[in-house]
């Protein structure tokens, strides 16, 4: 069988392709899918999806059109897809529920210790022969207090990274983790903790109990020298609320690993004709706000682990057989 594998990036390409081979074809482009790329998809009655496609209800429609019976996302998050309509259609959807935490959690740091030393502004300088410590000025993470928001498997590798540097803890979500206890961490209301955290990082799904978790009333609550980290879902922060935030001078430092409308931007070579999302292009004005393409998970770790388990969601689907990783459990042979 081919299998037709949409926005796969090049250091990917012959990961995916040697983990099927002896088994099936895999069909691999660099572009996402969309209502526009839906229609390639005829035929093909297993596709692998990434991060950033649209699995909107017309995209799914066109898709069971064209005789896909089966979706295997190549990401743990799966915001981006219409589970209801996928139900409706008979297609089964699969996820990866599970890989490197240390991925996402050590990218965070690399944004958060970036923004802190200011090191984008010190190696461009140094490039130009600029070896001024003008504006450099940063600050000791030990002893200072690092708020977790979101405490599952990749918060409690972003912790442990915390206690390693000396931070006092503090954590939310809605179970506590005693692994995160352990460490040290206090449990308190999402109030106190952007009160009292100089270094402020998310790890929580994408949930309508989580859009704009961090929105006007949030940042009003955080300190004018914070730091704020994200590297979980765009959809967690209010964009526009930030931009006025850092307008009137507060934060230390923001570091964006993931934007809330980046779909369409992220992953794509936008510098010839560039963007007109005005938002975006004014959030990377600030110097003192790093934004990177959703790269947190980018490691040879994670994807050689999100590929394995996308060939093992295919062969589940294949032998009719349940898996964890299955979100809508269509049986179809």
């Amino acid at each position: 069988m081919e299998i037709l594998a949409f926005g796969v990036q090049s250091d990917e390409k012959p990961l995916l392709e040697k983990a099927f081979a002896g088994q099936h074809e895999v069909r691999c482009l660099d572009v996402f899918l969309t209502r526009d790329t839906a229609p390639i998809a005829a035929g093909y009655e297993i596709i692998s999806t990434s991060v950033n496609a649209d699995l909107s209800s017309a995209v799914l429609q066109t898709l069971a059109a064209g005789g896909t019976q089966m979706i295997a996302q190549r990401s743990t998050g799966f915001n981006n897809i219409d589970l209801d309509v996928a139900e409706r259609l008979a297609l089964r959807v699969a996820r990866v529920s599970f890989y490197s935490p240390y991925s996402v959690a050590e990218f965070a740091w690399t944004l958060a210790l970036a923004v802190n030393r200011r090191i984008i502004r010190a190696a461009s300088r140094t490039r130009d022969f600029d070896f001024r410590l003008d504006g450099l000025l940063g600050r000791d993470m030990h002893g200072r207090t690092a708020g977790v928001i979101g405490t599952g498997k990749i918060g409690e590798a972003f912790t442990r990274i915390a206690h390693g540097f000396g931070m006092k803890l503090l954590g939310w979500d809605i179970v506590e983790n005693p692994a995160c206890a352990g460490l040290g961490m206090e449990y308190v209301d999402k109030e106190q903790l952007l009160t009292d955290s100089d270094l402020i990082s998310l790890h929580v799904p994408l949930l309508p109990s989580t859009h704009h978790i961090i929105g006007k009333d949030a940042l009003a609550h955080m300190r004018d020298d914070a730091i704020l980290i994200n590297s979980s879902r765009g959809g967690l922060i209010d964009t526009r609320a930030l931009v006025a935030e850092l307008r009137a001078g507060r934060l230390l430092g923001v570091g964006l690993d993931v934007y809330e409308a980046e779909a369409g931007l992220f992953f794509l070579d936008k510098s010839l004709e560039g963007i007109d999302d005005d938002t975006l292009a004014r959030l990377v004005t600030f110097p003192n706000v790093i934004v990177t393409s959703h790269q947190a998970y980018y490691t040879q770790d994670a994807v050689d682990q999100i590929i394995d388990a996308t060939v093992q969601n295919v062969a589940d689907y294949l032998a009719d057989r349940p898996s964890d990783n299955v979100l809508v459990p269509v049986l179809s042979r």
